[in-house]
């Protein structure tokens, strides 16, 4: 069961930032470059994963995973079918990951073996922005589907990252999605945050996806 002791008056903030520090560090003397994946439901992230972990194998890297769900185990069963090591992590109440949370998981993942870990946090592009997990870097997913306003409607979750994509751009036109306003909102709200354009359907941007993650 995952149990979190705080003492009365001590900030929930700081208590996960230093045991986010203390998960970055486990992880840099295993040589781990971990990614915090954020984003909504149906924005993309496990797909991403999906495509860009046979180009990170093909490039020698072995890759592992966590799948951060408020209940159920479906992220899992599709990063397992990518045979790489993946623990699933059910929060069962709460609408993000934490530190503490990810520790646990983290102790149960082959770290020796692995040169990279993502962790795909729960759906939702509001919660997790507070609650740093140890990672190298933090991604965030947003999908054209969700509105072109996403990026404007949620600015708090692009100035916590260092990148952000922008998904399903193929379905722009046909969900009456502008583009060029949301690299233009992300670029307003956060001017130093990495923007990758990216297509799952068609390929676009995975590779760039790909390239970008080995320079975090």
């Amino acid at each position: 069961m995952h149990k979190l002791e705080i003492e009365v008056g001590q900030d929930l903030f700081k208590k996960n930032k230093e045991e986010a520090d203390q998960n970055l560090t486990l992880l840099r003397q295993h040589n781990v470059r971990a990614f915090d994946i954020m984003g909504s439901i149906g924005s993309g992230k496990t797909s991403i994963i999906e495509k860009v972990v046979p180009l990170l194998k093909h490039k020698g890297l072995q890759v592992g995973a966590i799948a951060g769900d408020v209940v159920g185990e479906d992220d899992y069963v599709r990063m397992k079918a990518l045979d790489i090591p993946v623990i699933n992590l059910n929060t069962g109440t709460e609408c993000h990951l934490d530190a503490h949370l990810v520790r646990h998981a983290i102790e149960r993942l082959p770290l020796d073996e692995l040169d990279i870990l993502f962790i795909e946090n729960v759906g939702n592009m509001v919660c997790p922005t507070d609650f740093e997990l140890g990672t190298d870097a933090r991604i965030v997913v947003v999908s054209v589907t969700e509105g072109d306003d996403v990026v404007n409607k949620h600015p708090m979750i692009f100035r916590v990252s260092n990148m952000g994509v922008i998904n399903k751009i193929d379905l722009a036109e046909a969900v009456g999605a502008s583009v060029p306003r949301m690299v233009n909102d992300m670029s307003q709200i956060a001017p130093y945050v990495k923007q990758i354009l990216m297509s799952v359907k068609t390929g676009q941007g995975i590779r760039e996806f790909a390239d970008e993650l080995l320079k975090c």
